[in-house]
């Protein structure tokens, strides 16, 4: 199968760690340190997608020189996500990811609701494993 039908479903991380707009900055940063990930989905009250958060948004939280003592995911978390669809292929995803500057994208079904995390690294080790 060619990269182009590959389904996104085929390489996302189906175990989706979370976080709630107001998970403490520092107990986020733990999460993802201790789980080994690039990022957190951030759920509301009503289980839906709030935002994303990476460690890419801390990284330029340390390097503005922010004081964040009682900071929250809510202050720096990307609200506007966006997602792909778990029957999408990679190249639609790839392109999405470019396109926008994010290296990771929440798959949502539209029945489902969220299922999974796609990102950079996943396309990349797929398609090394392909040459």
């Amino acid at each position: 199968m060619d990269r182009q039908g590959v389904p996104t479903e085929q390489l996302m991380t189906p175990e989706i760690i979370t976080a709630t707009p107001d998970t403490h900055v520092e107990e986020a940063v733990n999460i993802l340190i201790e789980q080994n990930i690039g990022s957190l989905v951030v759920l509301d009250e009503d289980d839906q997608i709030a935002g994303v958060i990476t460690s890419n948004d801390f990284l330029n939280v340390v390097s503005d020189g922010e004081n964040i003592p009682d900071a929250t995911v809510a202050d720096f978390m990307t609200d506007e996500v966006i997602t792909i669809d778990p029957e999408d292929s990679i190249q639609t995803a790839a392109a999405r990811m470019i396109t926008n500057g994010i290296s990771h994208l929440p798959v949502e079904d539209k029945e489902e609701g969220l299922v999974g995390m796609l990102s950079t690294t996943d396309i990349t080790a797929y398609s090394v494993s392909r040459a």
